[in-house]
């Protein structure tokens, strides 16, 4: 198991949530949230399927304004224009590969690099670490769910995120791809960094993560004891 991060009055939490509701279409899915994330910690969210865990992800992607509580992600207040600055330093890694269909591999992630002010190289060397150097030339809508999955992850390497954010990230890979997903989430980690990794594999996660958070009813439990 994974060794969690030091918390001390000189690294304070990259993720703080307090009192944190979410509607979705005018339905309640997340109530009175209280969360946190500190430099190097990973965490796991378990829960079962409509449980409000991806949306708790698109929250701290800055990508949904509470409608209730206080909330702040890597310094921003959700909600202000500070959330515009701090987004690149955040990688979501959704259901559904962040890539253009009609772009090869390469163009994908060549553009990323362009916007983020990085070499073309890095995205040719991001590619080439997920094991995609035999395919830069193919369009992301003639790849595999396995290789499109392979391409975000290469995608989420050229970010060298501060906030990781997966969800399900594990499927579709083979068991040899697995593992480039605890490589990425390594990386974070040195970075001291933070991840939040969804995932109904209750093993794998355990193995992966420092500490495993339930959502139940729209609410963020965290068992007595289970904080390593």
């Amino acid at each position: 198991m994974p060794t969690s991060a030091a918390r001390s009055p000189s690294a304070p939490p990259l993720v703080v949530l307090r009192g944190v509701s979410v509607d979705v279409e005018r339905t309640p899915v997340l109530r009175a949230v209280d969360f946190e994330v500190s430099p190097g910690e990973v965490v796991g969210l378990a829960g079962s399927n409509g449980s409000g865990k991806s949306t708790l992800l698109s929250v701290l992607a800055t990508l949904r304004k509470p409608r209730g509580g206080a909330a702040s992600v890597l310094g921003a207040e959700l909600g202000t224009p500070k959330c515009a600055e701090v987004r690149p330093r955040i990688a979501l890694l959704g259901h559904v590969p962040a890539l253009y269909a009609q772009l090869t591999l390469a163009e994908n992630l060549r553009f990323l690099s362009r916007l983020l002010g990085r070499r073309e190289e890095d995205a040719d060397a991001a590619l080439e670490a997920v094991g995609l150097a035999g395919a830069v030339d193919r369009r992301a809508e003639q790849c595999s769910q396995g290789m499109r999955r392979r391409a975000d992850l290469a995608r989420a390497l050229l970010v060298e995120p501060s906030l990781l954010l997966l969800d399900e990230a594990h499927t579709g890979l083979d068991r040899h791809s697995a593992g480039l997903v605890d490589e990425l989430v390594g990386r974070v980690r040195e970075r001291r960094g933070a991840a939040v990794v969804v995932s109904h594999e209750r093993d794998r996660l355990e193995a992966l993560v420092d500490r495993v958070a339930e959502v139940v009813g729209g609410r963020v439990v965290e068992p007595v004891g289970e904080q390593r």
